[in-house]
């Protein structure tokens, strides 16, 4: 554990002890083990959810512990663990996810800022405390099936959406508190890859998150969704994926403020991290109403289109602010930094106005990249951006065009683009 000093989120609010505390739980701290070879799971290519489900509910039955998934590689579709129980995948371990949606059974549950019944994720936990899921193995959601049903579908019809090709996410938590997860392989999602819900004190220390985007890309497989959640920890984790690396959620719509199914995201601490390839290395959006206290710092990243980008929905109230971004280094193919407005699937729904949307309060420092464009902000009258910070950084672009006449009030310090 690193000595605790004294630090600081964007607005001045002090960053918590719990964020520097960042053991690995180990396998004798999580309980009686459940080896799942012992209870009728083999590695032979059959798909054992019922099994699986059933030792789940005897390990909450029997007062918890942890499931323990040895060394081999076993099917499974959905699995919904529950208060006590956790999950350990053992190096060269892989549990892996059923390619046939039908393993994946409709259910209520979060997708693109709305609850709706849509599929379940393949490892799901929903009201518990302390969940810890990690090891040095694998979670793999084979999801190479449903990427080529996607694209198929696009060409039939271009304007179908993520939901409509029928594909499970990779690992869902919501509603719960003290979650960690560490040290797990977790690749190829159908869908978005984690995503947490409505959740408060959620760790992700050493991951390897990954899904392709070539030779068959893989859609909207964001690494990590945070989605109405507070104090959450992503360090030292490797992100390659063929959408957003940490994409913030939180609803959408022209009443999404409204909403009690939405809500904030605050206490964000993303940092010493390595991204290879990915849409963006910080999203606000598009499904996303407020950021607030977002700190990024320590990242080297590694051709991705971009680092930060604000998607600003003209359908949807949203507040960005007090977001920093800083010490990142490495190469981006696009713009360090993108706001423009986002109109995918724009619909008022009745609403006669738009709603004005704010970003307030944002700091990118001391930062060495190498990009397209440093500066790719829109100006737009259905929002306002006030108070940006830009200090110590050297970037190397091809574009030297900017939009700081967008914002009001920027403050430049010991800017060199070259």
């Amino acid at each position: 554990m690193r000595e605790q000093v004294q630090e600081f989120f964007p607005d001045g609010t002090l960053i918590d002890n719990w964020f520097y505390q960042t053991d690995i739980p180990t396998l004798e701290s999580l309980g009686e083990p459940y080896v799942i070879t012992d209870y009728g799971v083999f590695d032979d290519g059959k798909i054992y959810t019922k099994l699986l489900q059933k030792l789940i509910d005897l390990i909450a039955r029997e007062g918890g512990g942890v499931l323990v998934v040895p060394s081999g590689t076993y099917y499974t579709g959905a699995l919904f663990f529950k208060q006590g129980v956790h999950l350990y995948v053992s190096e060269n371990g892989i549990l892996k996810g059923s390619d046939d949606i039908s393993d994946y059974p409709v259910c209520k549950t979060r997708i693109e800022g709305e609850t709706c019944n849509y599929y379940p994720a393949l490892i799901n936990a929903d009201g518990v405390d302390g969940f810890v899921m990690c090891g040095k193995g694998t979670i793999d959601g084979n999801g190479l099936r449903s990427w080529k049903a996607f694209w198929q579908r696009r060409v039939w019809n271009p304007a179908c959406t993520n939901k409509d090709e029928q594909r499970p996410r990779l690992v869902y938590i919501s509603n719960s508190a003290n979650v960690f997860i560490a040290n797990l392989r977790l690749q190829n999602s159908h869908f978005w890859t984690n995503h947490i819900y409505k959740c408060n004190h959620v760790k992700f220390i050493g991951c390897y998150i990954y899904a392709p985007k070539s030779p068959v890309p893989a859609p909207s497989t964001d690494a990590i969704d945070i989605d109405v959640c507070t104090d959450v920890l992503v360090k030292d984790c490797y992100m390659e994926v063929n959408d957003d690396a940490v994409a913030l959620k939180g609803g959408k719509g022209p009443w999404a403020d409204e909403n009690p199914d939405n809500g904030a995201n605050e206490r964000v601490l993303i940092e010493d991290c390595r991204y290879g390839f990915c849409h963006s290395g910080l999203t606000c959006g598009s499904e996303s109403i407020h950021n607030k206290n977002i700190l990024v710092r320590r990242i080297f990243v590694e051709n991705i289109a971009q680092m930060m980008h604000f998607k600003l929905r003209p359908d949807t109230p949203q507040r960005y602010e007090y977001i920093t971004v800083e010490d990142i280094k490495g190469s981006i193919l696009g713009s360090f930094i993108n706001i423009s407005p986002w109109t995918q699937f724009f619909d008022l729904k009745g609403r006669t106005d738009k709603p004005m949307s704010t970003v307030d309060n944002i700091a990118i420092k001391d930062c060495d990249c190498s990009c397209y464009q440093f500066f790719n902000v829109c100006s737009s009258k259905e929002y306002q951006l006030y108070r940006f910070t830009l200090k110590n950084l050297s970037m190397q672009v091809v574009d030297r065009e900017n939009g700081y006449d967008a914002v009001q009030g920027v403050s430049l310090e010991n800017v060199a683009i070259k």
